[in-house]
């Protein structure tokens, strides 16, 4: 059976179109890449169209869904669209489960900037305000976007709102300090997401990952991140406290990607994330009796037939209790 595809090239915009000869009931393949991707356990009613007839998630309180969010790329991780529901299996503890709801996102996301301003990245200053000038030149009219700055502590420096002229702007004149309480940050962030309404919710973490005075410890934040349905995106610069490792791990639990950050290739790294954030499929399935049992099930994602691709997936998501 033909498969069609269609990878997007963040370098260069070109748009690689194919053919595989690939059967759908042969060949299964499973991939373990570097970056996860998330589930978030909702209740769900289905309203209005979006990809080919397919339904679009709304929350109501008759039907326990899981939503795993996933970012499919080829071999130089380009985005690749067109894929069926077919193409796809979820086993949740090892259970295959039937996937009812399956569509391509395209619609406005909630972002938020998580920026370092701590002393161990003074030196970085440009580099960091060039990081997002570069993201949020990739705006669309109906995103919505915050600014959380940290240092000694977090601050909400623009809370949540539909443009990102202040965002631009208070990034130039951010105050630097000296400790760094990036735990606090992220999940000053992560509460700050909450209050959209949109479905699709991200956060742009710039910094070094160093950490020595955060309230939450490492622990805190991961179960955190197992709740949460937004995916975190870093980029990571050197400095003497460098921690790309806890970059990429904060990454991996999110669902999002991990990017070590060269000067030279900024508008690249704005580019990637931003095709990444807004090419993702969403595959639900009902979770029936442990929708609310408030345990950490293990998930996998597969790719059947298509072995030149790689869907990387998060390993785990948490179940809210009763």
């Amino acid at each position: 059976m033909w498969l069609s595809y269609r990878i997007e090239n963040p370098a260069d915009g070109v748009d690689w179109r194919g053919k595989s000869q690939y059967a759908y009931n042969t060949g299964r393949m499973e991939t373990v890449g570097p970056r996860f991707l998330p589930a978030m356990l909702v209740a769900v009613t289905w309203a209005g169209s979006q990809v080919a007839g397919e339904p679009r998630p709304q929350l109501r309180v008759d039907s326990d869904l899981v939503l795993v969010p996933v970012s499919v790329v080829d071999q130089r991780d380009h985005p690749v669209t067109g894929l069926e529901r077919d193409n796809f299996r979820i086993l949740d503890d090892g259970v295959e489960r039937t996937i009812t709801s399956f569509a391509m996102e395209d619609e406005p996301v909630a972002l938020g900037l998580i920026l370092d301003s701590s002393g161990s990245v003074s030196g970085l200053r440009r580099n960091e305000a060039e990081t997002t000038r570069l993201f949020l030149k990739t705006a669309q009219p109906e995103d919505e976007y915050f600014l959380v700055v940290f240092a000694s502590r977090p601050e909400l420096a623009v809370p949540l709102t539909s443009g990102n002229e202040e965002v631009r702007y208070r990034v130039l004149t951010t105050k630097w300090g000296e400790a760094t309480a990036l735990y606090d940050g992220v999940i000053l962030g992560l509460n700050e997401l909450k209050k959209s309404k949109l479905h699709r919710k991200a956060l742009l973490v710039i910094s070094d990952g160093g950490e020595n005075n955060s309230r939450y410890s490492q622990q805190e934040l991961k179960r955190i991140l197992e709740e949460s349905d937004a995916l975190i995106y870093t980029v990571g610069f050197a400095s003497r406290q460098s921690n790309f490792p806890f970059m990429k791990w904060m990454a991996e639990m999110s669902g999002g990607t991990a990017i070590p950050a060269q000067a030279e290739g900024m508008p690249d790294i704005a580019a990637k994330i931003a095709l990444e954030v807004r090419n993702r499929y969403v595959l639900g399935f009902s979770a029936g009796d442990v929708a609310h049992d408030g345990k950490v099930h293990r998930l996998r994602v597969q790719l059947q037939g298509i072995p030149t691709l790689k869907a990387p997936w998060r390993h785990s998501y948490r179940a809210p209790e009763r």
